[in-house]
């Protein structure tokens, strides 16, 4: 049966494939997004689909939303600000995005006649800080920052809370206590917690996917605050080295935004997911120092990275998921790392790509937020 369809930031990265599926299986598909200009560089994007209904606007314009809820079914809320650094110095921005524009969809959501019967927010794994870790005498502890004395002594392995031994990663689960520590990671938690407390009051059924490390086809190249993939993707088209801070052993579980896609349809359609949290991964980590080498090999350039051993506030260690709660509706990741990784750079070869990280990095740098 065909479903009317909502997705906030439906021009995006992640947004645009899942336009793209819903659409493929026969749903009537409306997209509102405001075309941020450091994501499309002033331009419409070609991939945007020709078949769902465009509307220029802003998730902070009411009118907007308004208009863009008539007639909707169900709404998949994938606007937001990205960037963790940026976050940092642009602090009205993001929160103005992403928790207010948030508040302003469900405001509206509560107090005007609607059709609406499923919310799915997209979250981000960035709102655990640190991830799980196990120490061999304290058991699973969560840990939070680094300090600034840690940071300096170059030591950049986590520390057990409660006896400073050296810990070990371990899959992070959604009961992990949440220790943001971004501006970004915060609002990315308002707006999960906002939606599901919203949805649970008000009885409209409410999912939030905590996204992990989202690649792929895309993901902008000329964005200095987007992925690392897209980021480094960047650097080694315009024949320079990826920079990594710390040693570039520090890891996160990289996810494709096919299987985000999948993810998503799922819980639409299972009622079993309503007023839940899932983690969306594969449960696997892999290092930011193979990523780099990966990308260059597959451009075919030999590109070393640039590992400065320094530091940048609010940086974790280590964080991939454990996502055997989604695993019990069925969620299985299918795109294999390096088959996802071939795909990135095949669509990248062709893409323009500018190369904008230092400038990005010098704005952390004045702002004391990067070790000079």
């Amino acid at each position: 049966m065909e479903k009317k369809i909502l997705i906030t930031g439906g021009a995006g990265f992640i947004g645009s494939h899942l336009v793209d599926r819903l659409v493929k299986d026969g749903n009537s598909v409306r997209i509102l997004d405001n075309l941020e200009p450091q994501v499309h560089n002033g331009k419409t994007p070609e991939y945007l689909n020709p078949k769902a209904e465009f509307i220029d606007g802003d998730i902070r314009n009411p009118d907007d939303l308004k208009a863009s809820i008539e007639d909707i079914d169900i709404i998949f809320h994938e606007a937001a600000a990205v960037g963790v650094g940026q976050s940092m110095y642009e602090i009205q921005k993001y929160v103005d995005v992403n928790t207010y524009g948030t508040a302003k969809l469900l405001e509206i959501l509560v107090n005007e006649e609607h059709d609406v019967k499923k919310l799915i927010v997209a979250s981000s794994m960035s709102i655990y800080g640190e991830g799980a870790y196990e120490c061999d005498d304290c058991g699973i502890v969560y840990p939070k920052l680094r300090t600034i004395e840690q940071f300096r002594s170059r030591d950049w392995d986590i520390k057990c809370p409660n006896c400073g031994k050296n810990v070990k990663a371990i899959p992070t689960p959604e009961e992990k206590p949440l220790y943001p520590t971004s501006i970004y990671a915060i609002t990315k938690r308002d707006q999960e917690e906002m939606c599901l407390v919203t949805g649970q009051a008000y009885g409209i059924p409410t999912v939030a996917l905590r996204y992990f490390n989202v690649y792929g086809p895309r993901q902008s190249l000329s964005n200095p605050y987007t992925g690392v993939a897209a980021i480094f993707s960047s650097r080694i088209k315009n024949n320079n080295p990826p920079i990594i801070f710390e040693d570039g052993l520090q890891s996160r579980d990289f996810v494709n935004v096919d299987d985000i896609v999948e993810a998503n349809l799922l819980v639409m359609k299972k009622n079993s997911a309503d007023y839940n949290a899932f983690n969306v991964g594969t449960g696997n980590p892999a290092n930011i120092l193979e990523i780099a080498e990966i990308l260059s090999k597959l451009y075919g350039k030999d590109i070393k990275p640039d590992i400065v051993n320094k530091y940048r506030m609010g940086d974790i260690r280590h964080c991939y998921a454990d996502i055997s709660k989604i695993r019990k509706l069925g969620f299985e990741p299918k795109v294999r790392f390096k088959d996802g990784m071939r795909k990135l750079v095949e669509w990248g070869r062709i893409q323009e790509a500018r190369d904008l990280s230092e400038k990005a990095t010098q704005e952390l740098v004045e702002r004391n937020l990067v070790e000079r």
